[in-house]
């Protein structure tokens, strides 16, 4: 029989088994100091990798939180993280080897996010990886598993991806391009059998120390990972097959996670609580920021010694049941169970709306150019707008519209950002409405464009109202019902009485336009002053 142990903090827990938690993370450092606090009340360690794209002072506010818990550890080298890139494995070896040599006591150690919590007790969690001598890491057959859905394939792993295809989307498609014209590939490494899944992994101490030991021997893994595109599916899951016996592996993760049928992870909220300790599993991701009352409930579970859990597992088919219904309703109440409707209360979705598509787009390539915020085109006007791969749901636009909320939340988990623009015609008031109805915060910039003849006989055949052989005469008589629904849509927007909502003119200053655009981006004036001096905005 195990006797407890006492470790500090006021609290015991039963069973040999301690775990050192790896966090990579970038914003609030307010959630991440109550989270390492949670993790490591009960003598468990926790060595954080904070991203160097953060401002210091909030890593620095980190650091001084925990400046007198050893439990707490933190990469040596701090970088620059960018979703898919190399970066992120990077960085995690960067967090396990800081890890391993600030813990030597740790005897597994489990990948976490800013977004997961446990959803079992301390005692719990450590009495199963007592009983159970393996490592949880999901690992499928790369090219035999239909783990991955859309986009990419072999195309991920035969060539070399040099740039990040959110950030830099011009030269990673160049750069696949050429390599794919040229037939410029590559040969996995040749013991290799290259895996994926979760990157949410638990390994044992014993596994950990091999993968340190491995990275610094094969030089030719570590180059040919460099350059592969999304390595966090791939890498741990690749090399920890390849290191240890079939027969000491789980191939699933023990984070509860789930996706939409559009590769979303499903976003869980306070009336989850009873149905989330039920799951066969030790943590859950991912946690609405705004489920308060559920992170106060599973944060004091952790450091509870409570074991009495009765594991259903119900969590996916339940999912499954009510999303393929279509089902309104909590688990057993009256809220839509995946994601709610919303885009979320903390974001801020701001909206260029005009009728002159060619100037708005000059607008927001300036935008790109002078401020961090991405802007996007007009995504429900226009079928061949630039837009991610989002698992089907951007593919026309139809499906835009009919899943716009979901489409927005998708948009702005892809680009990492609480700050979105985009386009919309002033026709599309409907729009402007549903998502100023949301509990998130919107905010409209109308620009206002002098209509010439010449333009309205133009839009008119871009949209079918006339074409190359209409005449003069039926031209002349279209022209004013034309400028008329124009001046009528701008009209509507301002009736509406949308609050945050500035209006920049092709006939003011650009002074005046400037105070408009500052107000609507949040930017300091000398900013905005260039947003509204954009070389040749109004011209046709």
């Amino acid at each position: 029989m195990r006797s407890k142990q006492h470790l500090g903090f006021g609290f015991t827990f039963t069973g040999m088994a301690k775990i050192a938690f790896i966090l990579l993370c970038h914003k609030d450092p307010d959630a991440i100091i109550l989270q390492a606090k949670q993790l490591t009340a009960v003598g468990d360690f926790i060595a954080i990798h904070f991203d160097a794209r953060a401002p210091l002072a909030a890593f620095e506010k980190i650091q001084s939180a925990f400046a007198d818990n050893l439990n707490v550890a933190y990469a040596k080298k701090r970088i620059k993280c960018g979703w898919g890139e190399w970066s992120l494995v990077q960085a995690t070896l960067h967090a396990v080897e800081a890890a391993v040599e600030a813990f030597p006591r740790a005897t597994h150690f489990y990948m976490v996010s800013g977004d997961c919590m446990a959803i079992k007790s301390a005692t719990y969690a450590h009495q199963f990886l007592d009983d159970h001598d393996c490592d949880y890491v999901e690992s499928f057959d790369y090219l035999e598993s239909e783990w991955i859905k859309t986009g990419f394939k072999e195309e991920r792993l035969i060539y070399r991806h040099f740039f990040n295809e959110r950030t830099q989307k011009r030269r990673f498609y160049w750069s696949f391009g050429f390599q794919r014209k040229f037939g410029i590939t590559r040969e996995v490494p040749a013991d290799l059998q290259i895996m994926i899944g979760s990157q949410w992994w638990c390994l044992r101490r014993r596994t950990i120390e091999w993968i340190i030991d491995f990275t610094k021997k094969r030089k030719d893994v570590m180059r040919f990972f460099r350059t592969t595109w999304i390595p966090d599916e791939t890498f741990f899951q690749t090399v920890v097959r390849h290191l240890v016996p079939g027969n000491e592996i789980q191939s699933r993760t023990m984070t509860f996670l789930m996706f939409t049928d559009y590769g979303m992870p499903v976003t869980f909220y306070n009336d989850h609580y009873d149905l989330l300790l039920s799951q066969d599993s030790l943590f859950a991701r991912k946690i609405s920021p705004e489920a308060m009352e559920l992170k106060e409930r599973l944060g004091v579970l952790y450091a509870s010694e409570r074991d009495d859990f009765k594991i259903s597992n119900e969590g996916r088919s339940l999912f499954k049941f009510l999303t393929g219904r279509g089902r309104i309703g909590r688990r057993f109440s009256n809220r839509f169970w995946e994601t709610e409707a919303s885009l979320g209360r903390e974001r801020e979705l701001l909206i260029v709306a005009c009728k002159k598509w060619h100037v708005a787009k000059r607008l927001i390539d300036s935008i790109r150019n002078h401020s961090d915020i991405p802007a996007i085109e007009y995504l429900f006007d226009e079928e061949g707008t630039a837009l991610p791969d989002l698992g089907g749901i951007q593919s026309n636009l139809g499906k835009r519209r009919r899943h716009r909320r979901a489409l927005m939340r998708m948009l702005f988990d892809y680009y990492d950002t609480n700050r979105l623009v985009i386009c919309l015609d002033t026709a599309s008031l409907d729009l402007m409405q549903d998502f100023f109805s949301d509990r998130s915060s919107t905010k409209l910039l109308e620009v206002q464009c002098d209509m010439t003849d010449e333009y309205l006989i133009g839009h008119a055949k871009r949209v079918g109202l006339a074409g190359e052989q209409t005449s003069p005469e039926t031209l002349t008589q279209l022209l004013p019902t034309i400028r008329y629904d124009v001046i009528f849509e701008s009209d509507k927007i301002r009736d509406a009485g949308f609050e945050n909502y500035a209006r920049i003119r092709e006939s003011a200053s650009p002074q005046e336009n400037a105070l408009a655009i500052a107000r609507f981006l949040s930017l300091d004036d000398e900013t905005a002053r260039k947003l509204a001096e954009t070389p040749y905005l109004f011209v046709d």
